[in-house]
Order: structure tokens, then sequence, then C-alpha cells
């Protein structure tokens, strides 16, 4: 299974990958060979200037592309086409087998010259940042690259933006830097203008189902039915499929529009879903801070046991940990509520596609009935109101309004229409 099996649905970027990988893999051949580029060529462009030469590959990229497209998928599947060293490449086939060790190692997160950066907090850093310029100035440890994938850069903060503009405007030799973030808006303009830029589509439904069947082995109507749910969707149709908590959160999201009759109605069904979104960052803390909190106890020599004393000295490791992991939680709880603010939006264009009598499959097809009695009961106009409202309370929590008093007032203009 070659590494760009994984990248569903987006056949022109993975030749385009395919072939900055053989570019970089002909140039660290050469070099270790010994071999010098003759003058006037650049085989590895390094700056937006340089990008005319007939070399495909290049220090830095940008995957740009909505929420579950695979951004990610395609940086990991990249970092292992350079660490490829699969011997077939020697005798013409292209790097990105998936089998050798460099492939295999890239992919699960354990190749020494392979970092990939994600976080699960609501931004990334100086400090941190910082942490990975000076990792990106060293040269690879045993690989052909030093790779970084930076699969959050949209969480960047302005500091953390700057102190990364350095790194990527003056790499070192064998770095490649791999930004990841869901538009190109997201990313200092001083920054985007030196990566080379990727854009992914959303992939389509069959595709989506297709690779659930072959890589998670999920039932292929099960696959299909989590596919057309989660609209192409990747990540999302995953969970769907094998989560049986994540299928009622999203069945009881969709009663919400139902439930909206009147004001007492309304506020109810906000409480719940913020309830609902709460109870998803508690299961992400049960499963994770307890852990975690363990783990640097034992590290900072605390005795044993939860309520084992704690040495001198260590107070303020545990005050940043706990830290963390409230701001951990901030985020889990956000994104669970998009996420259902997300299925919510899918509810009214389904309920949008009846009323303008378009040719498209329903996305809630189990819940048709639902959907069946709002668009019988309004107009488009409405419909495209709702829409709106659900947008508006997205963009409400963005810029940190209270998420209660946010859902509330959707719920609200949801009853008005």
């Amino acid at each position: 299974m070659a590494v760009w099996d994984d990248v569903v649905g987006q056949d022109r970027l993975t030749a385009q990958l395919a072939a900055a990988a053989r570019d970089a893999d002909a140039l660290v051949t050469a070099e270790h060979a010994g071999e010098r580029p003759r003058p006037g060529e650049q085989p590895e462009p390094q700056t937006s200037a340089d990008r005319g030469s007939a070399s495909q590959m290049t220090h830095a990229w940008l995957f740009t592309g909505p929420p579950g497209s695979g951004r990610s998928t395609a940086a990991r599947a990249f970092a292992a086409a350079l660490q490829c060293v699969s011997p077939d490449r020697a005798l013409g086939g292209a790097p990105g087998c998936g089998f050798c060790d460099g492939c295999h190692t890239s992919l699960v997160g354990t190749h020494a010259d392979v970092e990939i950066v994600r976080t699960d907090l609501l931004s990334i850093g100086v400090k941190e940042t910082r942490d990975l310029v000076r990792r990106s100035s060293l040269s690879p440890a045993g690989g052909r690259w030093q790779v970084i994938v930076l699969e959050d850069a949209d969480r960047l903060t302005e500091g953390a933006g700057n102190v990364l503009l350095k790194a990527v405007e003056e790499p070192a030799p064998r770095t490649v830097w791999l930004l990841c973030a869901p538009s190109v808006e997201d990313v200092l303009p001083t920054i985007r203008s030196r990566c080379r830029h990727l854009s992914l589509r959303t992939p389509p439904v069959a595709a989506v189902a297709d690779v659930l069947v072959r890589r998670d082995g999920i039932e292929p109507e099960a696959a299909a039915r989590a596919a057309r749910a989660t609209q192409g969707h990747i990540g999302r149709a995953r969970r769907l499929a094998t989560d049986e908590r994540a299928r009622a959160r999203r069945a009881a999201v969709l009663k919400l529009p139902l439930r909206t009759d009147d004001i007492g109605g309304c506020l109810k069904a906000a409480q719940e879903l913020i309830d609902a979104a709460g109870e998803d960052a508690k299961q992400v803390a049960e499963d994770v801070d307890t852990k975690e909190t363990e783990e640097l106890r034992a590290a900072l020599g605390a005795a044993a046991g939860t309520g084992g004393r704690m040495p001198r000295g260590t107070a303020g490791a545990m005050k940043e940990l706990q830290d963390k992991q409230k701001r951990r939680s901030t985020r889990t709880q956000r994104d669970s509520l998009d996420l259902a603010l997300v299925d919510l939006t899918g509810f009214y264009r389904d309920v949008l596609a009846l009323q303008m009598g378009a040719s498209v499959p329903l996305a809630n097809d189990e819940v048709r009935d639902s959907i069946h009695r709002i668009a019988t009961s309004s107009t488009p106009e409405r419909t495209l109101r709702r829409i709106e409202a659900v947008i508006a309370c997205r963009e409400a929590l963005d810029r940190n309004v209270a998420p209660l008093l946010a859902v509330e007032a959707m719920a609200v203009a949801l009853r008005a229409g």
C-alpha cells in the first residue's frame, strides 16, 4: 500500500506531492553520491522566486482545505515519501512505498526525523514554536530530511508566527516545513508567501465510504450512511461509524429543530446542547487528565498513591499541568459544540433542498420525516435565516461569547425563523 492510498479524493494533489518526493529523492541521492549541481542549476527552490525552476521540491508547504478534507493525512503521507528508503527507488520506483522502515515510522509518528505537531489547546504559543525552530536547525539524525508537520498552523499566536517566520524564511538545508490550516487567510501573509500552497477539496462521499470499508473494516452500509451524514468529512465519518455515543449525540442534535415551538423549549434545548458538550469535555478529562497527572507526579518523585505528598518546589509544575488541562477542556467543549452546530446546519441544508426541489440526496435521510415537516411548515427564506442564525452562533463562539448565551440566542432565532 503506497503512502498516498489514505489521501482520499485528492488525485491532483497526490500527483504533485509524488513529483516533489521524486525530486527530493534525486537531490539527496546525488548529495550522497558526492555530486554537485551544475552551474546555474537550482535543484531545490528555497523561495517563491525560485519556483520557476524545474524541480517540484521546496522547503515549505502549506496544505489548506475544509475540515475533514485530509490536510494532515496528506502532509504525513508526503513526510513518509520524503523519508522512503525502499530499494525499489534505485530501480525506478517512486518514493512512498508504504512498507519500508522510513515510510512506516513516519506514518505512525515514531520516525526520529519527522516531528508531528498538533495541539489540544486553543493556541500554539511562542515557547513551543521556539522549540520547533531549534529542532528545525538540526541535521537529520538518520533519515533523508528533517520534516516538521504543523497540523494546526492556524492556531499559532501572532508572536509564535513571527518566531516561525525566520525559520521558514531561512531554512536549514535539509529541513522541510509542512503547515496545515483551513485556509490561507488563517496563516500570516509573510509565512504563506514563503510556502508552496496546496489546496484540498472535500472528498466525495463514495470515496470516504470506500476508505472506511477498506481501512477500518466498517460494514459498507454503515460506512455509506456515516459518509453521507458527514458530507465527506473523513474523521467525523469514522467516529460516527464506530462510536455509539457520537451517534446518540447527533440524533439528539437533529431533534432540536422540533423543540423550538416556544421560548421555554428553546432555552431547555440550548441548555441540553451545552450540557452535552460539557459531558464530552468531562469524558476526555477522565481518559487523559488522570493519567497525565499521575505520570507527572511520578516524574517529580511524589509518594505513591493519588494522595501522596509532593516534594517541595514542584507546585509550579503541577499548576502548569492543571492550567493546560483546563485549556484543553475548554477547547474540547467548544469543538463538541461546534460539531453539533455543523450537524444542525446540515439539517437545515436538507430542509432547503426539499423546499427548492433539488435533486441532491439528503445528508440526514434517517430523519426524513422531521425534515419534511419543517420544510412544509416554513419557507426557503425562513430556512436561510435559520442557517444564518447557526452560522452567527459559531462566529459568536469564536469571539469567546459565553456558550450558553450564544446557543440560547440561536435557539430563539430558529424559532422566529
